[in-house]
């Protein structure tokens, strides 16, 4: 019977899609990255999703989030988000979490109910947990490299971690897995040199910020606030869509 998937059924077949519906994907981190991995994983036929972020849609966003725009602005991320997917595929099984992942919050989340896991978060702290998580529960997790300060969608590839070279926030968590005896994690990273943004006060964050009141983790908090664009964050999250998609046909 002709359905909104029914063009994506065409190229995984229906026993395909059937394991994409039964499937349950956390997502944690809902922005420029994390917007589009879901809204891909949404409009391929994932059955369930989580979405974790305690952000709000900032002014500054608008140049890459999906989910951010002037009628957002101020908003929980999650919930633009899950009423996104509830308007594109009103029988997805929706929960938002309110809540910045870090090791203090990690018993909040029982992975075992996963069939996949992002990770499109941007602080080492929170990728290591969330590895280690996925790891010990056996769930098969994704996690997005540095995708802040760079021009070339082009140069994103899908990689293990210890296969990366160039990426900064790759060549940490080498480190760090490492120290903890990880011996593998798949990821998307580049090879692009970053770009390192103008130094104008007049249009920096650190001297005008934005952030909705209320906001908790600010990005004034950085120690360094990344240049972004329309076009590397979606490309990124839409690769780790498309690792995440593959990866539950084919089991």
């Amino acid at each position: 019977m002709l359905n909104q998937f029914s063009r994506t059924e065409l190229l995984f077949g229906k026993d395909a899609m059937e394991r994409l519906e039964q499937s349950r994907v956390a997502v944690f981190g809902i922005g420029g990255v994390g917007g589009y991995t879901v809204e891909a994983l949404v409009r391929s036929g994932i059955g369930a999703i989580d979405i974790i972020d305690d952000d709000k849609v900032c002014l500054t966003n608008l140049n890459r989030q999906i989910i951010a725009t002037r009628s957002t602005i101020g908003k929980y991320k999650v919930d633009v988000m899950k009423e996104r997917i509830l308007d594109i595929n009103p029988n997805c099984k929706v929960e938002a979490y309110k809540c910045f992942y870090l090791p203090e919050t990690k018993d909040d989340f029982d992975f075992s109910r996963y069939s996949y896991v992002v990770d499109a978060v941007d602080t080492v702290t929170a990728k290591i947990q969330l590895v280690m998580e996925a790891k010990e529960k056996n769930v098969p997790i994704i996690s997005s490299m540095g995708a802040g300060n760079k021009l070339n969608p082009a140069e994103f590839e899908v990689a293990d971690i210890y296969k990366t070279s160039v990426c900064p926030l790759a060549k940490v968590m080498r480190r760090e897995l490492k120290k903890r005896g990880v011996k593998d994690l798949k990821v998307v990273y580049s090879k692009e040199q970053p770009t390192r943004p103008i130094e104008d006060m007049a249009i920096s964050c650190r001297a005008n910020c934005v952030c909705p009141p209320g906001t908790e983790h600010k990005c004034t908090e950085r120690r360094d606030i990344p240049g972004s664009n329309a076009f590397v964050p979606s490309v990124v999250g839409l690769i780790i869509a498309s690792e995440v998609i593959k990866d539950l046909v084919k089991e």
